[in-house]
C-alpha cells in the first residue's frame, strides 16, 4: 500500500508545485505590468457605473420635483377655473358692474329692423 500512496503523494506534490509556480508566474512584475491596461479599464468601468447611479438619482429627483410642481399647478388651475365660473354667473356680473353705474335690463330688448331691406 505504501507503494500506491507514494505515486499519489508525488502527483500531489507535483500538482502543488505547479500551482505555486503558476501563481509565481502570474504575480511576477512583467505579468502585472502587462495587465495594467485591463485594470485601468476596470477602474474606468467602475467610475462610469458610479456616475450612472448618481445621474439616475439626480434624474429621479428632478422628475419628482417636476411632478409636484405639475400637481400644484393643476390644483391652482382648478381653483382659478372655479372662481372664473363663479364670477361669470349673471348675479355676480350684476354685482361687479353696479359700481360702474350699469344696471341689469328689466324690460326685454327691442329688435330693430332694417326698413331698406324689407322693401
Amino acid at each position: 500500500m505504501e507503494e500506491q500512496q507514494n505515486p499519489k503523494e508525488r502527483n500531489l506534490k507535483l500538482n502543488l508545485s505547479a500551482v505555486q509556480a503558476g501563481w509565481k508566474r502570474l504575480l511576477n512584475y512583467q505579468s502585472i505590468v502587462k495587465q495594467v491596461p485591463f485594470f485601468l479599464f476596470l477602474a474606468l468601468l467602475a467610475v462610469l457605473y458610479i456616475y450612472n447611479g448618481h445621474y439616475a438619482d439626480k434624474t429621479i429627483r428632478n422628475i419628482n420635483r417636476t411632478a409636484r410642481e405639475v400637481k400644484e399647478l393643476q390644483y391652482e388651475y382648478i381653483s382659478i377655473k372655479g372662481e372664473v365660473i363663479f364670477r361669470s354667473k349673471q348675479s355676480e356680473m350684476v354685482k361687479a358692474v353696479e359700481p360702474m353705474g350699469l344696471k341689469e335690463l328689466v324690460a326685454s330688448p327691442i329688435v330693430l329692423k332694417d326698413s331698406i331691406a324689407s322693401n
